[in-house]
């Protein structure tokens, strides 16, 4: 298909029809588009590899946007049909949540250990304040973060109904607020350790997914 810049597309959001999140949406020549994957700056060549794979092997209709903090995939779809089938972003695998929910309560944990109960909370409610505005579902307020701090991260009755890119954004906020609190980012070098709980093979593809992601070099 087309590698387009920023300057040729025209980038929006549309109300989810089934759930309390918006769904990035990419309009380019009356084409619709909607959010396959997002790779960082660094990552262009995977992302390219991943686009043509999409294109060539798979038949997939596909553009990818290329701008100077990041490249993303986006999949040609009607509009009616979004609104009416409710479409996601990148699906992950329940694992993938499981994971970070797991990495979420270990670095609450840890500062709750370390630093006590006070400064808990006030990670707590900073990181309710790092993630306003991100549409996360189930993740909106500092209710809504105590409630994921207090769940069992192995059932999945109680996992909330994240994306990929919602788990970028709750990583990404927990290794900002992580490195501000233990002055170091040492947490984050342990991820395969904190994640032990999950079957082998869930953690290392987990761990390879976060590594390719855009965050990727804040972990391990």
């Amino acid at each position: 298909m087309f590698i387009l810049k920023r300057q040729d597309v025209e980038l929006s959001s549309i109300q989810h029809p089934k759930r309390d999140q918006k769904i990035p949406i990419l309009k380019y020549q009356d084409q619709t588009f909607r959010l396959i994957r997002v790779f960082s700056a660094e990552q262009a060549d995977e992302a390219i590899s991943f686009w043509k794979d999409l294109t060539d092997n798979q038949g997939k209709f596909c553009v990818l946007l290329q701008e100077s903090d990041r490249h993303s995939v986006w999949g040609r779809v009607q509009l009616d049909q979004l609104l009416a089938e409710g479409a996601t972003l990148e699906v992950v695998p329940d694992s993938y949540t499981q994971a970070c929910l797991l990495i979420l309560q270990a670095v609450y944990f840890d500062i709750e250990e370390l630093l006590g109960t006070r400064q808990a909370k006030l990670f707590q409610k900073d990181l309710a304040g790092a993630l306003d505005g991100r549409q996360l579902p189930q993740a909106n307020s500092e209710k809504a973060i105590a409630a994921l701090l207090e769940c069992d991260p192995l059932n999945t009755n109680q996992l909330p109904h994240w994306e990929s890119q919602h788990l970028i954004f709750i990583l990404q906020a927990v290794h900002g607020l992580g490195k501000a609190y233990f002055g170091n980012t040492n947490f984050a070098q342990e991820v395969e350790d904190i994640l032990q709980d999950l079957p082998e093979g869930e953690c290392q593809q987990f761990v390879t997914w976060l590594k390719q992601s855009p965050i990727g070099k804040d972990w391990g």
